[in-house]
């Protein structure tokens, strides 16, 4: 099953895209697709649906991030071993985790605003998981039973606000329109995420083209690690890293300008696209 969100920004409605492609309203049966929509009870009932019985979204809505409002927004670092090595940094012996925010996700071909003072805007491929049942303490053998789906996210980072101010992650990675998510959410009985492609283009030219099967830690051990030290609720998102080829790895290294067009697809998942735009207030 294939959940998504539509609409204009703030105003999205639940949906589901059938057999066809088309876009199906699920508003009749769930508020939206939130933390409330992705537990198992709920999604079982979903996937009892007949589609066709479902009203159709006008034909090009936009859409928006697949699930609503998440509670949690966390990130893993360096988590693929062909990205590793792009950077001369060591394979961790741990999950490398840090926090992005609910507030900075948009749309999957929504805009990314360079913010104020950026110097260094890096592209990001990233397959995303979106938990479906509340995880605490959970052995990485029953975290399947945990995550709800399956999206792609855009981890656009600002390396300058990263790197040299200070070393903080989190001031890179949280500024406005620095999380796309989608297009789709895909429940994990219709996907099989272990060796996935994924590849960005930047104004046409590939850049990354990797697979999930070069990650080091799978979603399944994520989930289990990151509940050892916090609960997570439905609807919380952690994206997993990225593979080889973003600017930073590149010599000398490029970064994305105003007027670029960046392109990214993981296979079974669909494809982004966004325009980098100038800041304004």
């Amino acid at each position: 099953m294939k959940l998504v969100r539509f609409g204009a920004p703030g105003a999205e409605k639940p949906g589901l895209v059938d057999t066809q492609g088309q876009i199906r309203d699920l508003s009749a049966h769930v508020r939206d697709i939130d933390g409330a929509a992705l537990q198992p009870a709920s999604l079982a009932r979903l996937a009892g649906l007949d589609p066709a019985s479902l009203p159709l979204a006008p034909a090009g809505v936009r859409l928006g991030a697949p699930v609503a409002r998440p509670w949690n927004f966390i990130a893993v670092g360096l988590n693929f071993s062909d990205h590793a090595k792009e950077t001369n940094s060591p394979i961790p012996s741990e999950p490398i985790l840090f926090n992005k925010l609910g507030n900075c996700i948009v749309g999957p071909d929504d805009d990314v605003m360079l913010p104020r003072d950026a110097q260094k805007l890096d592209y990001e491929v990233e397959i995303a998981f979106v938990v479906g049942a509340r995880a605490r303490y959970v052995s990485e053998a029953d975290a399947g039973r945990h995550i709800a789906g399956y999206t792609i996210c855009h981890d656009v980072s600002e390396r300058h606000f990263q790197v040299e101010r200070k070393g903080q992650w989190m001031k890179g990675k949280c500024f406005e329109t620095a999380g796309p998510l989608g297009p789709w959410l895909v429940t994990p009985d219709a996907i099989d995420v272990a060796a996935l492609r994924m590849w960005t283009k930047v104004n046409g030219e590939t850049r990354q083209d990797g697979s999930t099967a070069n990650m080091i830690f799978t979603c399944a051990r994520l989930l289990s690690y990151i509940s050892q030290f916090m609960v997570l609720e439905p609807g919380d998102v952690v994206t997993t890293g990225t593979p080889a080829g973003v600017g930073l790895g590149m010599k000398p290294p490029v970064w994305l300008k105003a007027g670029d067009e960046v392109r990214m697809g993981i296979d079974g998942l669909g494809e982004q696209r966004q325009k980098i735009v100038p800041f304004k207030l």
